[in-house]
C-alpha cells in the first residue's frame, strides 16, 4: 500500500465533479535560512523571479511548480495582511525588525499554490535545493508539513466519509508520522470519534459542520475542516470562532510535523501516500464500516488502535 520515498500514489479519485485532476497545495517548513535566501536559491533551482511582499515575505513567480510563497512563519510581521488590527498598524519598520529578531525561533515556511496532484514530485525537487543551500531545522520543535488537498467533491457524504476514514486511522498516521514523538496538535475528542464513526452518521451538511464547530472550536487539529468550511458558510463559521485566523479555502488541511527538510533523501511522498490511504478507506464503504464497527465495540479505544486499525484497512 505505501510505497518508498519519491513513489506518489494515486487517490481513488484523480479528477473533482468538473472532470479536472484535482490540486493540492504544499506548506513545507525550514529553519537557518532567511526567507530571502531561501526565495532566491528557489529562483535559481527552479528558474523564476524573486518579488518582494514584505521583509519577511516573498514570491517566487514563473517557476516550474508556478508561483511560490517563502515567508515567516507568523502574521506578526506581515502587517500588510490584517488591516485594521493591532498588528496591522505595527509598520512595515518595525514588522521588518520583529521578523529579524525572532528569526531564530520562527519557522519560515515555503507554500505552493494550488497546483495539480501529478506535480508534487516537484515539490521534492524544490525541497532539495533548500537542502542544498543549508535549510534544515533548528532545536528539538516540529517543522510542519501540510497538505491540502482539494476534496474530490462537495458534498456532505463525501466530506464525511473521509472525515469517519481519518479519525479512525489516526493512532496510525500519528505513529507513522512523527518518528520523533514531537509534540504537536491535538487529536479529536473521543467522544466525537465514535460519533462520527458510528453508523448511522451521515449528516447533512449543515448538521456535519455544526457538530464539527461544537467538538472543534479550533483550528488544532491534524485535520483541519475550516478552511473548508468557511466556503459553505462564513459567517456561521467566524461567528463561532472571532479569533481564529482561518484562511477560506476549499481544501482539507492536513497537518503534520514531519518536515525534514535537511535529511538527505527525504521525500513528501510517504506522507502524501498515508493521506491517499485515507481516501482510500473513504472510498471503500464495506471496509470503512467494519473499520469503524470494530472501533465502536470497545468501550474505549483499544491500546493497539494502531495496529488494529491498519490491519483492518489494508489487509486484503
Amino acid at each position: 500500500m505505501l510505497s518508498s520515498p519519491g513513489d506518489f500514489a494515486d487517490p481513488p479519485m484523480r479528477e473533482n465533479a468538473a472532470g479536472q485532476l484535482r490540486s493540492v497545495g504544499v506548506e513545507v517548513e525550514f529553519g537557518a535560512l532567511t526567507a530571502r535566501q531561501a526565495a532566491a536559491v528557489l529562483a535559481e533551482g527552479l528558474g523564476g523571479i524573486v518579488a518582494e511582499e514584505d521583509a519577511h515575505a516573498l514570491l517566487v513567480e514563473g517557476t516550474v511548480l508556478g508561483t511560490l510563497t517563502v515567508e515567516m512563519d507568523t502574521r506578526y510581521v506581515h502587517p500588510q495582511r490584517h488591516p485594521g488590527t493591532r498588528w496591522g498598524r505595527l509598520g512595515v519598520t518595525w514588522a521588518a525588525w520583529l521578523g529579524t529578531a525572532v528569526h531564530a525561533f520562527v519557522p519560515r515556511e515555503l507554500v505552493t499554490r494550488p497546483m495539480p496532484i501529478d506535480q508534487l514530485p516537484l515539490v521534492d525537487r524544490a525541497v532539495e535545493v533548500l537542502r542544498r543551500a543549508g535549510a534544515r531545522e533548528v532545536g528539538p520543535v516540529a517543522y510542519g508539513l501540510h497538505f491540502n488537498p482539494e476534496p474530490p467533491r462537495l458534498d456532505a457524504e463525501t466530506i464525511t466519509a473521509i472525515l469517519k476514514a481519518f479519525v479512525l486511522l489516526n493512532d496510525w498516521l500519528r505513529r507513522e508520522s512523527r518518528p520523533r514523538r514531537l509534540p504537536f496538535g491535538r487529536g479529536f475528542p473521543a467522544d466525537y470519534v465514535r460519533r462520527v464513526a458510528a453508523a448511522d452518521y451521515w449528516p447533512g451538511l449543515d448538521n456535519l459542520m455544526r457538530d464539527y464547530l461544537a467538538a472543534n472550536p479550533t483550528r488544532d487539529r491534524d485535520l483541519d475542516l475550516l478552511p473548508l468550511f468557511l466556503c459553505f458558510d462564513e459567517r456561521g463559521v467566524r461567528a463561532r470562532l472571532p479569533n481564529e485566523k482561518i484562511s477560506k479555502r476549499p481544501v482539507l488541511h492536513y497537518r503534520l510535523p514531519t518536515a525534514r527538510v535537511s535529511q538527505p533523501g527525504w521525500s513528501i511522498a510517504p506522507d502524501w501516500n498515508r493521506w491517499v490511504a485515507v481516501e482510500r478507506l473513504a472510498a471503500d464503504r464495506p471496509r470503512l464500516e467494519r473499520l469503524a464497527a470494530g472501533y465502536l465495540a470497545a468501550a474505549q479505544r483499544p491500546p493497539d488502535w494502531a495496529d488494529i486499525s491498519a490491519r483492518l484497512a489494508f489487509e486484503e
